[in-house]
């Protein structure tokens, strides 16, 4: 498999706290990949990193073959990594579109001589952005699809969670960050978003997923690999029943001792 995303001795400190510490590690395309760990291994620091949210303090970030370990977010961005929060960050009076092109506006033509005096090419993007935004929100719940401009204060919390995600899928990246995309949903619900991700997944076969979640079961059922993290190291990785089994894993992550 040709790799995606490659970490080499990844290292990140906040003040005496060792968040990540000499991580390597790799992600193949058009995989799904499990991050798994107690909570402060390490998870969100590592996306934090890799999207430029953080400057790592040594190490280097690859992906698809191109130094990206010092570069800004939106350079990352349009490079092909998209993520979603932990905490939901929707504007909630704005409606579902305008959430999702928050998403995309890289790709959006902006400015007021556009906007003001190229009137018909702002429909055409207007349009073509309308109907993609559409095709996306229609895969996750069709009923949403009436609802386009309503705000998303009126969804409930897995509708909000389909929503970021189609934001960050809306401008179409290789890789795809979930950060517990289930937090503060019912298993009910979690099992349908599990659902979406998996026919998402499926109608998107080079769309590479990297996902953080608590949920083992959730882990088992739509990952093709895991990587164990524990105060910022790599203890384990493999499928999810070979980490599963690890005694390393037992006693960090599922309190076995």
């Amino acid at each position: 498999m040709t790799t995606l995303l490659e970490t080499r001795g990844l290292t990140k400190n906040f003040g005496g706290v060792v968040a990540l510490d000499h991580l390597d590690l790799s992600v193949a395309s058009n995989t799904i990949v499990g991050l798994i760990g107690p909570n402060g291994s390490g998870k969100t620091t590592f996306f934090n990193v890799v999207t430029g949210i953080y400057n790592v303090d040594t190490g280097v970030v690859v992906f698809d073959g191109t130094d990206i370990t010092r570069a800004a977010s939106p350079t990352i961005h349009r490079t092909g990594i998209s993520r979603t929060f932990q905490r939901s960050r929707l504007s909630l009076p704005l409606s579902i579109f305008d959430n999702i092109m928050i998403g995309n506006h890289t790709r959006l033509t902006q400015g007021i001589w556009f906007n003001l005096m190229r009137r018909r090419a702002f429909m055409r993007e207007f349009e073509a952005s309308y109907l993609a935004a559409r095709r996306l929100v229609e895969v996750f719940e069709p009923r949403l699809v009436e609802r386009m401009f309503d705000p998303v204060a009126g969804l409930a919390m897995i509708d909000r969670r389909r929503i970021e995600i189609c934001r960050a899928m809306i401008n179409q990246p290789k890789l795809l960050l979930l950060d517990e995309p289930s937090a503060g949903m019912t298993h009910e619900e979690t099992t349908a978003l599990m659902d979406d991700i998996l026919q998402v997944r499926a109608l998107n076969q080079h769309l590479t997923i990297v996902i953080v979640e608590h949920e083992m079961s959730i882990i088992e059922r739509i990952t093709d690999h895991c990587v164990v993290l524990n105060f910022g190291r790599k203890i384990a990785e493999g499928p999810y029943r070979q980490v599963a089994t690890d005694a390393q894993v037992q006693e960090a992550y599922l309190g076995v001792t």
